[in-house]
C-alpha cells in the first residue's frame, strides 16, 4: 500500500474519531455571574430593563467608541430592540431584543449575532431583594454550538470568556448605581 493511501486512511480515521467524539460532547453552554448592589431593587431593576442603559455598563458596548447603535420599539418593553454595528471583531454586528419582562424580577432577551459569525443566544438579567435594602443582580447568557462544531466547546472556555465580560459589566453597573 502506498504512503498516500496510508495517510488518507489515517486522516479518515481521525475525522471519524472527531465526529464521533463531537456526537457525545455537550452542545450548549450557560454562563452566569452575579453581584450585590447597595441600592433598592426597584431602583436597580428600573435601570437595567432599558437597553440604552445596558449599553452604558456592558463591556461589549464600550469596546468600540465608534460603534453605531440603533434602537426600535419602546425601550424597556417586550419587543424593543438594540442593534449594533462595529468593525471591531469582538463587537461585530448584531441585535438584542427584549422577549419577556417579569416586572421587578427579570428581563429575558434574544441575542442575534450577524458578524463576524452568525449565531443566536438567549440571555437574562434578574434582580432579587437582599438584606439591608440591597439588590442581587444576576446576568446570564445561554447558547448552543451545533454539531460538529461543538467539539471546540471545551477549548473555547465559554465560562471564562463570556463570564469575565459579564462580571466586568456587573462591576460597571455597580459603580454606576452606587455613585
Amino acid at each position: 500500500m502506498g504512503i498516500l493511501k496510508k495517510i488518507l486512511i489515517v486522516l479518515i480515521l481521525i475525522i471519524a474519531l472527531l465526529l464521533t467524539a463531537a456526537f457525545f460532547m455537550p452542545k450548549s453552554y450557560a454562563v452566569e455571574r452575579e453581584i450585590m448592589i447597595n441600592k433598592p431593587i426597584d431602583h436597580v431593576f428600573n435601570y437595567v430593563k432599558y437597553l440604552k442603559n445596558q449599553n452604558e455598563f456592558s463591556v461589549w458596548a464600550n469596546i468600540d467608541p465608534k460603534m453605531k447603535s440603533t434602537y426600535s420599539g419602546i425601550d424597556g418593553t417586550v419587543g424593543s430592540k438594540s442593534a449594533w454595528e462595529s468593525d471591531v471583531k469582538e463587537v461585530g454586528v448584531g441585535e438584542q431584543e427584549i422577549t419577556k419582562i417579569t416586572e421587578g424580577e427579570r428581563i429575558d432577551f434574544a441575542l442575534r449575532f450577524k458578524k463576524p459569525m452568525e449565531d443566536t443566544a438567549v440571555g437574562f438579567m434578574s434582580t432579587e431583594n437582599a438584606p439591608g435594602n440591597k439588590t442581587k443582580v444576576k446576568w446570564g447568557i445561554n447558547g448552543v454550538i451545533p454539531y460538529p462544531m461543538n467539539i471546540m466547546l471545551p477549548m473555547m472556555k465559554m465560562d471564562k470568556m463570556i463570564g469575565n465580560d459579564l462580571q466586568k459589566g456587573l462591576e460597571n453597573l455597580k459603580t454606576t448605581m452606587e455613585d
